[in-house]
């Protein structure tokens, strides 16, 4: 997948909607440092780091993306961990000179595709790899969000949401809310080089994390899967492998129509001697569906990306 839309042009996204925090205090490194899986030391004014925050169980409250500010730092996550993200963090202020306000209504968030970074006059400019290929974040003020996005949309093309789930399902890119959830490990979402540093101090569910490294093993594998009769799927189909008996080895999370494929995609969990690429796996109907697709929909693991 090329930073370029398909037309060939740069894009950018309106990330606006996207819960954002500041986390000032004396002691804001060594706290929040403590609360994720990268180490905070990769954050600066100009490069975001993606991370991710989880419980002591090791599974995922949030996925975040984090830069450094001289008196604070930037934390942005998917709008619907707005209130639970901010709970989770202030929970662990104990003692600690930390104080976490929540901005999303004071900035606005744009991501860029470019080879190119943006110019300045558009906002702080910060290198992040929110896809496949890194892309730039501009933070601007919010009261500026109209203009903003006019400027930007008068040098970039624009990508609206529809568009952006499906760029994000053919790279392979989990979703806080599809893929992420308080059930998955970072590592079965094949977050593992992206969001964790295994060097660097401890943090909250670090444990489960360094023993999941050691066994080299996970349960369940997020996996690309196409339809091989182009019939489109679901979010929630519950994956199936056998005839008699049916055995249950995974679900779809995320489903779309890859038009650059010409294919019916997904992305699911698929458990450890099942989701090897090749497969043939059946995803299954709801019980209550009331369509004239089949009972079953065949379906093929594929490697991720799709593009």
């Amino acid at each position: 997948m090329t930073q370029l839309s398909q037309t060939g042009q740069a894009s950018f996204l309106d990330l606006s909607a996207r819960a954002k925090f500041r986390i000032t205090g004396t002691d804001r490194f060594r706290f929040l440092n403590g609360q994720i899986t990268n180490d905070l030391r990769k954050a600066t004014e100009t490069i975001a780091i993606e991370a991710c925050v989880l419980n002591a169980k090791g599974k995922t409250d949030a996925h975040i993306f984090v830069c450094a500010l001289k008196e604070c730092f930037l934390l942005d996550a998917e709008s619907n961990l707005r209130e639970t993200l901010h709970a989770r963090l202030d929970r662990y202020v104990i003692a600690d000179d930390v104080q976490i306000e929540d901005v999303t209504d004071k900035f606005s968030l744009f991501n860029v595709l470019s080879r190119e970074s943006p110019t300045a006059e558009y906002g702080r400019i910060v290198s992040v790899r929110r896809f496949v290929e890194p892309g730039w974040d501009i933070w601007s003020d919010a009261a500026r969000h109209g203009a903003v996005r006019q400027q930007l949309s008068s040098a970039f093309a624009f990508v609206d949401s529809t568009a952006a789930e499906v760029m994000r399902i053919e790279q392979g890119i989990p979703r806080s809310g599809c893929e992420l959830t308080q059930e998955i490990i970072p590592i079965e979402a094949n977050l593992e080089q992206r969001t964790i540093d295994y060097q660097k101090g401890c943090y909250i569910g670090q444990e489960v994390i360094s023993r999941m490294k050691m066994s080299g093993q996970t349960n369940k594998r997020l996996c690309g899967l196409i339809s091989l009769d182009d019939i489109p799927l679901q979010q929630g189909m519950k994956l199936a492998a056998g005839s008699t008996p049916v055995r249950e080895v995974g679900w779809i999370t995320s489903a779309t129509r890859s038009e650059r494929l010409g294919k019916q995609i997904a992305l699911g969990y698929v458990k450890r001697g099942f989701n090897n690429v090749g497969t043939k796996l059946d995803a299954l109907m709801p019980a209550d569906s009331a369509t004239q697709k089949p009972d079953t929909i065949s379906v093929e693991v594929v490697s991720l990306p799709f593009l």
